[in-house]
C-alpha cells in the first residue's frame, strides 16, 4: 500500500493523515464500535460489508502466495538455497509455535482461568460446537497428506479455498523452473508482471478496508454485545495478556538479537494490524505484510517463501490459544489433568495446529480437532467460550501476523538477504530509497 503523493520534481509528500489508511481503519472501527453497541440491530445488519471484503481478500490470496512463492523460489537459482531457506523456516516456525503452546500451559497452570466454575460437563449442550465437530472430524478422516494434494494442478490455484495445496503446486512449480534454468525466464517475465499486476489489484482492494473493518466490527459487538465479555472476563484478559507477553518478550528478544525493536516493526504494520482487528482475519492483510516486508529490504525469494508458509505453520496466537483455551476447559468442568495428560495434549495441539489457515473460525476449529483426540477434555466444555470466541480471534489474528511478520525478518537476517539500511530507515518511519521497481515510499 503506498501512501505517496507525487509532487513536481519527482519529489514526494506524505498524505494528509485523513487519507492514510490506517487512521481510515481506526476511525472505521471506532464507528462499527458505536454501531454496534448503541444500534446493534443495525450492527449485525452490516455483517454483509465485513464479509464481502474478506472474500474480496480471499479471492486473490491464491494467485498472491502461488505468484510470490513461484517467483521467489524461482529466483534463487539453485536448489541448496531453497533447502537452506526452507530448512530454516520450518526450524524457526517448529520452535516457536512449541513456545506459544508450552507458554499458554504455563499461564493456565498458574493463573487457574477456569478455576470455581464447577460446570457439570452433562449440563451443556454439545449441539452448539456440533459444526465445528464435524469440521475437526472431516480434518482428521482425510488426512494431511490428501489434503494438501490438489485433484489437478490448476485446481489448487483456481479453487483457492486450501492454503496448503496452493502452497504445495507453488513449492514444486518454482523447483521445476528452477531446474530447466535460462529456458524458464521467458515465463519468469510473464510471471513477474502478473504479480506486478495482483500488488496493484492489492492496493486497489485495499482502498476498501475501512469498510470492511467498519462492517466486521459493526457486527461483533452489535452480535455478541462488550457484555458477552463480562461472563468470561479473566479468560478473555489472560489471553489477551498471554499474547502481549509472547510478542514483547518473546518475539521481542528475538526481534533485539537480530538488531532491531519489536516496538519499531509493529509500528511500521500499524496499518495492517488494524485491518487485522477489525476483520478478526490475519488473511486480510496478507497481500500487503508480502509487499511491505519486501519494501523494507527483506529478500525477495525469502519473503515469498516465508509469508505463505508462515500461515500455515507459524500460528502462535492460535496455539496459546489453544493450550490455554484446553486447560480453562477441564478446570472449569472439574477434570483434573495430569503432567502426562498436560504433555500429550502438547503434542496433539503440535500436529493439529499446523495447516490451520488463518482465517476467523479456524482456532476454534483446530481446538476441536485437539479435544476430539484428548479424551480427558469433554469437546462440549466448547460451548463456555464460545460466545466469546470472536472476541478472541482479534487477539489470535494479531499475534500469528506479527510472529510471521517477525519471522521473515529473522530468516532474512540468518540468509543474509536483510538490507539494514533500508530495514532501518523503515524501522525508524523514515522516507524509504527508491529501487528499480518502486516509487519512493514514505511511511504511512
Amino acid at each position: 500500500m503506498k501512501d505517496i503523493h507525487n509532487v513536481a520534481g519527482g519529489a514526494t509528500t506524505p498524505l494528509p493523515f485523513y487519507r492514510q489508511l490506517y487512521v481510515q481503519v481506526l476511525a472505521a472501527i471506532a464507528t462499527g464500535v458505536l454501531i454496534g453497541h448503541f444500534f446493534p440491530q443495525t450492527g449485525v445488519a452490516l455483517q454483509p460489508l465485513g464479509d464481502a471484503f474478506i472474500k474480496l481478500v480471499k479471492m486473490i490470496i491464491a494467485p498472491v502466495i502461488f505468484l510470490t512463492i513461484v517467483t521467489g523460489i524461482a529466483g534463487m537459482k539453485e536448489l541448496g538455497a531453497i533447502g537452506r531457506v526452507a530448512a530454516k523456516a520450518f526450524a524457526y516456525f517448529l520452535t516457536f509455535s512449541t513456545l506459544a503452546l508450552i507458554l499458554g500451559l504455563i499461564v493456565a497452570n498458574v493463573v487457574h482461568p477456569g478455576a470455581g466454575l464447577n460446570i457439570d460437563p452433562a449440563s451443556l449442550d454439545a449441539g452448539k460446537v456440533a459444526e465445528y465437530q464435524q469440521q475437526a472430524h472431516d480434518r482428521t478422516l482425510t488426512g494431511f497428506l490428501m489434503d494438501i494434494i490438489p485433484a489437478t494442478l490448476i485446481s489448487a490455484v483456481a479453487d483457492g479455498h486450501n492454503i496448503l495445496q496452493v502452497l504445495f503446486v507453488a513449492i514444486l512449480f518454482g523447483i521445476a523452473l528452477t531446474l530447466i534454468g535460462d529456458k524458464a525466464e521467458p515465463l519468469m517475465q510473464v510471471l513477474d508482471s502478473a504479480s506486478h499486476a495482483i500488488f496493484k489489484l492489492v492496493s486497489i482492494l485495499m482502498k476498501a478496508a475501512p469498510i470492511g473493518a467498519l462492517g466486521a466490527m459493526a457486527f461483533t459487538i452489535g452480535k455478541y454485545g462488550v457484555g458477552a465479555l463480562a461472563n468470561l472476563a479473566e479468560l478473555v484478559a489472560t489471553f489477551y495478556l498471554t499474547s502481549l507477553l509472547f510478542v514483547l518478550v518473546v518475539l521481542g528478544l528475538v526481534a533485539r538479537l537480530v538488531g532491531f525493536n519489536i516496538l519499531h516493526l509493529i509500528r511500521y504494520l500499524k496499518a495492517e494490524l488494524l485491518l487485522v482487528l477489525g476483520t478478526s482475519s490475519s488473511e486480510a492483510a496478507l497481500p500487503s505484510l508480502i509487499e511491505k516486508m519486501e519494501r523494507a529490504g527483506c529478500r525477495k525469494s525469502v519473503v515469498g517463501l516465508v509469508v505463505p508458509t508462515g500461515y500455515s505453520f507459524n500460528l502462535d496466537g492460535t496455539n496459546i490459544y489453544m493450550t490455554l483455551a484446553a486447560l480453562f476447559i477441564a478446570q472449569a468442568t472439574n477434570v483434573d489433568l495430569s503432567i502426562g495428560d498436560q504433555i500429550l495434549l502438547l503434542l496433539v495441539a503440535m500436529l493439529s495446529s499446523k495447516g490451520a489457515a488463518g482465517v476467523t473460525g479456524a482456532g476454534f476449529i483446530t481446538l476441536a480437532a485437539t479435544l476430539s483426540i484428548v479424551p480427558s477434555v469433554p469437546v462440549a466444555g466448547m460451548t463456555l467460550i464460545l460466545g466469546i470466541d470472536r472476541f478472541m480471534s482479534e487477539c489470535r489474528s494479531l499475534t500469528n501476523f506479527i510472529g510471521n511478520a517477525v519471522a521473515t525478518v529473522v530468516v532474512s537476517a540468518w540468509e543474509s538477504g536483510l538490507d539494514r539500511e533500508r530495514f532501518a530507515a523503515a524501522m525508524a518511519g523514515e522516507a524509504l530509497p527508491p529501487t528499480p521497481d518502486m516509487e519512493e515510499v514514505v511511511p504511512g
